[in-house]
C-alpha cells in the first residue's frame, strides 16, 4: 500500500490516496463514498463523472475531505442544479447555531415528520428530581425521550461520558412515568442526538443499554443526512436568496425549515424583499421541498 507525502503529486490511478477528516484521522479517498454523496444530493450521472474526473486528477495526499467536498459543491454550483444547494447540507446544520436551541427544534420537525407529535424544551418530573428534555417525541403507546447534543465543531465526538449521564436521567424518568396512570401501557426509548459524531465507546454503549444514537452519518444508512434527504426536510440555512441576518430572525421565530417557511410565508413580511427577490426565493422553496 502506498502513501504519499503531501505534495503536488498528480493522482495516480493504482494509487491509494489518504485524504483527512474533520476529526483529524487519515482514511483511503473512496471515489464511491463520494459518488454517493452526490447521487444523495440529487446530481445526475453525467455530472458526477464530471466532478469525480476533476477530483481524481487534483485529490494529493493529506487532502482533506472538507475541501474535497468543497471543490465538488463549487462544480455544481456552476452547473446551476439544486444539487448544489442539496449538497450543502452538513454546512447549514452547522449554520443552525451557536446555540443549540434551533437544533432542537429542527429534530422536532424530523420526528414530527415521521408521525410524532412533538414537544421541545420540556421540564418532566422523574423519580428523584425533574429534568428537562430536549425532545419529547411520542406516537401512541410509543415515547422518545430524545437528549439533543449540537456542536459548531464538525470533528467534534461525543464522549462516553454523554450516553452514560443521559441513561441515568432517562431511567428516572421512565421509572416516574410507569408509576402513573397516564402512561399506563407505554414503551419508553431514550435517544442520543448529535449533528458531529460518537465515539467507539458511546457507541458500544448504546448498543448495549438500550440507547439509541443518531448521528449525521449513525446508524449508517439511517443517519441524520439520511432521514433529511428522505423526508424532504431542509433547514433553513440551507437557502442562498436570504441573507444569514434574515435566517437568524426566521429562527428567532420559530422557522427552522424551509417546509416551515413555504407554508408561512407571512413570515417574510417583516423583511425588506423586494419582489423579484421573493419570487426567486419562492421557487427555491419548491425546488426543494419538492
Amino acid at each position: 500500500m502506498k502513501v504519499h507525502n503531501i505534495d503536488n503529486q498528480n493522482f495516480l490511478k493504482n494509487d491509494i490516496i489518504f485524504v483527512k477528516k474533520a476529526s483529524g484521522e487519515e482514511e483511503p479517498f473512496a471515489v464511491d463514498k463520494l459518488k454517493n454523496s452526490l447521487r444523495n444530493a440529487g446530481a445526475d450521472n453525467k455530472i458526477i463523472e464530471k466532478i469525480v474526473a476533476d477530483i481524481e486528477e487534483w485529490i494529493y495526499a493529506g487532502a482533506t475531505t472538507r475541501k474535497i467536498y468543497s471543490r465538488a459543491f463549487a462544480i455544481l454550483h456552476r452547473e446551476r442544479t439544486i444539487a448544489a444547494i442539496r449538497y450543502k447540507l452538513k454546512q447549514a446544520i452547522m449554520e443552525l447555531g451557536p446555540t443549540g436551541y434551533p437544533f432542537e427544534h429542527f429534530i422536532g420537525r424530523l420526528f414530527e415528520k415521521q408521525g410524532f407529535n412533538v414537544e421541545v424544551g420540556v421540564t418532566v418530573a422523574g423519580n428523584c428530581v425533574t429534568h428537562e428534555m430536549d425532545v419529547i417525541a411520542t406516537s401512541g403507546n410509543i415515547q422518545y425521550l430524545i437528549e439533543c447534543k449540537y456542536s459548531i465543531d464538525q470533528g467534534k465526538q461525543v464522549s462516553v461520558q454523554v450516553p452514560l449521564y443521559v441513561r441515568s436521567r432517562i431511567d428516572d424518568i421512565i421509572r416516574k412515568r410507569k408509576e402513573t396512570n397516564e402512561y399506563n401501557g407505554f414503551s419508553f426509548s431514550g435517544w442520543v442526538v448529535t449533528n458531529t459524531r460518537f465515539s467507539a465507546d458511546s457507541i458500544q454503549y448504546g448498543n448495549c443499554s438500550g440507547l439509541h444514537l443518531l448521528a449525521w452519518d449513525h446508524p449508517s444508512g439511517n443517519g441524520i443526512k439520511d432521514i433529511i434527504a428522505k423526508e424532504k426536510i431542509y433547514p433553513i440555512t440551507i437557502l442562498n436568496n436570504i441573507t444569514r441576518k434574515e435566517k437568524q430572525d426566521l429562527i428567532n421565530q420559530g422557522i427552522v425549515t424551509c417546509s416551515q417557511l413555504l407554508h408561512n410565508p407571512e413570515s417574510l413580511n417583516n423583511f425588506e424583499i423586494n419582489r423579484k427577490k421573493y419570487k426567486t426565493l419562492m421557487e427555491e422553496l419548491h425546488d426543494i421541498c419538492s
